[in-house]
């Protein structure tokens, strides 16, 4: 069962409808696409065996589309990578998948180039040696079993080093399932905006939306644009999107400002942070009844609980500060330190399992066989049920900071900051923020005699990490506060901010 079934099933019912738009133009119709993804495929496939690892490294492009398909129906893994990765992020990460080869769009194929080995050659996309790829004769489909690899979905763990989360076909066709059953009714006439990343969050909707015939509208910008999203909302049918909710805040900032009305809009699904209750009704003043709201992990792509549009009609402040019911197909959990089952009320673990849950960690054991101990994927988030079974997040067991939709390790830029000569001490907490959700907050205890400023620290990091994971405020103090056995109290520090 390979996943490019569903684009064969679609190519042939609705071949002559749009299937990709960049911006207002299109394109490319579905027999296009299917044609395209099939061409690539058959190149792959006289290049690298089955089963090889594909990296894709590019803001959100038309291409990216006919590229996961076109991995899959060569029976490869796609490795999306987030494209505001710093060079040498996406190297390390190429090197522990073993990527056959990287396609990356223009822009960030050049310094690519000269970070990663040899052997992993770059692709630019929309280039001559991509043009190549697509002038092959399309070729049959490789035959996969269910269980096989499909999408290598790199998420770092509390230590910061990337674990590649290893999701099968069987995975992505369950959570593609499991959206069109719990939130978004989809027809051939429904338009996707891929407005926030390809890579992760809006990427993981386009095997549902490829499903049902739907098109798949790329900004011309490739980013999040709020005016340009409002504007497309204008020019295409029936549209849908997901968007973290700093995402969803600026939108509706942009529709207050302006006075412009998304015509179109049918559906926000709304994730990967907290929506807090205020911004919340704020946004369903705006916009109507068109959230939904979904809460997965890496591990289980989108799908543990969520919430309809239609849940958030008439409801309570604990339903809209919840993160809704368990998925079709997903059974959820909240346990105690032994794994045993705690009454509504009572705030533990969640634990799940279902066929979307991944299959462990990529050339990882010891990880795998923590997080999915007794059969059961353990979130590390901490949360608890209502008597209805309404599941709330209550706190993060992770130190993990989710700021603008994005996953911050605090381990990762603590070892990049101390690596600075004039950092003796550091400690990454996140801080609320009515923007971005959180930002990142840096304690720094500096060498004794030393003299660093928060521009020299800023410089540092951006030459050695992504700049969204850079903090946003450094914080000098004589020393960390910390315990009797030498753990760094992140409470007392909390406090300070």
């Amino acid at each position: 069962m390979n996943l490019f079934h569903l684009l064969d099933g679609s190519a042939r019912r609705f071949a002559d409808r749009e299937a990709v738009f960049h911006g207002t133009e299109l394109f490319a119709t579905y027999a296009e696409l299917h044609r395209r993804a099939l061409a690539l495929a058959n190149a792959l496939g006289s290049m690298y065996e089955p089963g090889s690892r594909i990296a894709i490294v590019s803001e959100n492009r038309p291409e990216y589309v006919e590229l996961m398909f076109g991995v899959w129906g060569a029976g490869m893994v796609a490795v999306p990578l987030n494209a505001n990765l710093h060079a040498k992020e996406v190297a390390q990460i190429a090197e522990d998948a073993q990527a056959a080869v990287v396609f990356a769009s223009p822009k960030h194929a050049l310094p690519l180039a000269g970070q990663l080995r040899a052997q992993r050659p770059v692709v630019a996309i929309g280039e001559t040696a991509y043009q190549q790829c697509l002038d092959a004769a399309p070729a049959m489909p490789v035959e996969v079993r269910p269980e096989q690899l499909a999408w290598l979905f790199y998420t770092s763990g509390t230590t910061g080093r990337p674990r590649g989360a290893m999701l099968s076909h069987r995975n992505l066709l369950a959570m593609a399932v499991a959206h069109l059953a719990d939130i978004e009714q989809i027809d051939e006439h429904a338009s996707q905006i891929h407005a926030a990343p390809m890579s992760h969050g809006s990427g993981m909707y386009i095997p549902a939306y490829i499903a049902r015939g739907a098109r798949h509208v790329i900004p011309a910008s490739g980013a999040f644009e709020p005016d340009e999203f409002l504007a497309l909302c204008n020019v295409h049918a029936s549209c849908g999107a997901f968007l973290p909710p700093t995402m969803v805040q600026r939108l509706r900032q942009e529709v207050e400002r302006s006075g412009l009305r998304p015509r179109h809009l049918r559906c926000i699904v709304y994730g990967g942070g907290p929506m807090y209750v205020d911004e919340l009704k704020k946004s369903i003043n705006t916009f109507g009844h068109v959230l939904a709201q979904i809460y997965g992990q890496g591990e289980a792509p989108m799908t543990i609980t969520g919430m309809r549009s239609s849940d958030h009609v008439d409801a309570g402040e604990n339903v809209l500060g919840s993160v809704g019911w368990p998925r079709t197909g997903v059974e959820v959990r909240v346990v105690d330190g032994q794994d045993r089952d705690l009454p509504a009320g009572e705030i533990g673990e969640i634990v799940c399992r279902g066929d979307v849950v991944m299959a462990g960690y990529w050339n990882n054991p010891a990880a795998t066989a923590d997080t999915l101990r007794g059969g059961w994927l353990h979130t590390g988030d901490m949360g608890s049920f209502d008597e209805r079974g309404c599941l709330t997040l209550r706190d993060r067991s992770k130190d993990v900071v989710i700021s603008g939709g994005s996953n911050i390790y605090p381990r990762e830029v603590e070892e990049v900051l101390l690596r600075h000569p004039g950092v003796a001490e550091v400690c990454v907490v996140g801080a609320p923020d009515p923007e971005w959700g959180e930002i990142v907050v840096a304690f720094i205890a500096l060498s004794g005699g030393a003299s660093v400023t928060q521009e020299e620290l800023d410089a540092h990091c951006l030459a050695n990490i992504a700049r969204f994971k850079r903090p946003k405020r450094y914080l000098f103090i004589d020393e960390l506060p910390k315990n009797s056995t030498g753990k760094v109290l992140k409470r007392e520090l909390r406090k300070q901010i």
